[in-house]
């Protein structure tokens, strides 16, 4: 694994490149902006048109179709909800894949799990360079330029994609098989869904014993077992503010696919199972498209 910590000229060395962004959601849109900012050529194209539109008057070109975004991009971005989004928007008639230049490089930024991301890269195969590139961080950090890009693909590839990752992230680790930085990505929203889901219940149980959760989060911000990010979910939870910087769908979707990923070895984590029970429940409720903070909806079901 190699680190690669954002230089301090890489938002200079931009030029009118050409990129696609295929997915202008709430990761998408950011990206896009970031690299429009950082004098990029960018086009864009989203399923439904007016999140891409969106774009326009920060200087982004709207494509009618993912064939339409790729047929001038060097560099095509994908930042879509899952594997299925990617690949329909990759292939048929109208799919990028088929538009891409023989020297464009295809990098892969959605989260879409280990066997979906082996699939797209057998896809890519013959027909565009891949890099796996997933990146950890919600809309706050992608706003700011500050994900952590987690790529992996072709070593030769890496002094052409690297400028782009100088614009999105304060950090890139780079992995030398293909598939790893998903892999990676699987392994760190596991520890994050159990995060959030223990400190769901932890609000909820202070709560139940008629302690102030408030005071509980102070007392772990000053202390070795406390997290930065946990303690900010649990503020929100206590505040139920649950404005959407990682959805609790993307966050439950995360956490089956890292069910899956174990599953393939054989592999148990009894606390994601139940976790992703109780976040079904919570998204049924129609918290879906909530942040996942909202998973203290139903941390404390049957509680006094």
């Amino acid at each position: 694994m190699t680190v690669r910590t954002r230089a301090v000229s890489g938002r200079a060395r931009t030029g009118r490149t050409r990129v696609a962004v295929l997915g202008t959601g709430v990761m998408g849109a950011p990206v896009a902006r970031n690299l429009l900012r950082a004098g990029f050529d960018v086009t864009v194209w989203n399923r439904t048109r007016r999140k891409a539109e969106a774009l326009t008057g920060q200087g982004a070109k709207v494509a009618g179709s993912p064939a339409g975004a790729a047929a001038t991009a060097e560099y095509l971005i994908t930042m879509l909800t899952d594997g299925a989004a990617v690949e329909s928007a990759m292939t048929g008639a109208d799919g990028a894949l088929a538009a891409l230049a023989p020297d464009a490089v295809w990098i892969q930024m959605s989260t879409v799990g280990v066997a979906a991301t082996r699939c797209l890269a057998e896809l890519a195969d013959g027909g565009a360079a891949f890099v796996d590139a997933p990146v950890c961080g919600s809309s706050g950090p992608a706003d700011r330029g500050e994900l952590l890009v987690l790529a992996s693909g072709d070593p030769g590839l890496r002094p052409r994609v690297q400028p782009l990752f100088d614009v999105l992230g304060r950090r890139t680790l780079w992995f030398g098989r293909v598939g790893d930085g998903s892999r990676f990505k699987i392994v760190l929203n596991n520890w994050l869904a159990v995060l959030v889901e223990g400190m769901a219940e932890t609000v909820c149980l202070a709560d139940a014993l008629r302690l102030d959760p408030a005071l509980v989060l102070d007392t772990l911000a000053e202390s070795p077992l406390g997290s930065a990010y946990a303690t900010a979910k649990g503020r929100a939870m206590i505040e139920r503010d649950f404005a959407p910087g990682f959805p609790l769908r993307h966050a439950g979707k995360d956490a089956a696919l890292a069910l899956s990923a174990a599953d393939h070895r054989e592999l148990e984590l009894p606390l994601t199972e139940a976790l992703l029970k109780r976040w079904d429940e919570a998204m049924s409720a129609g918290h879906a498209e909530d942040d996942v903070a909202s998973a203290v909806t139903v941390a404390g079901q049957g509680r006094p």
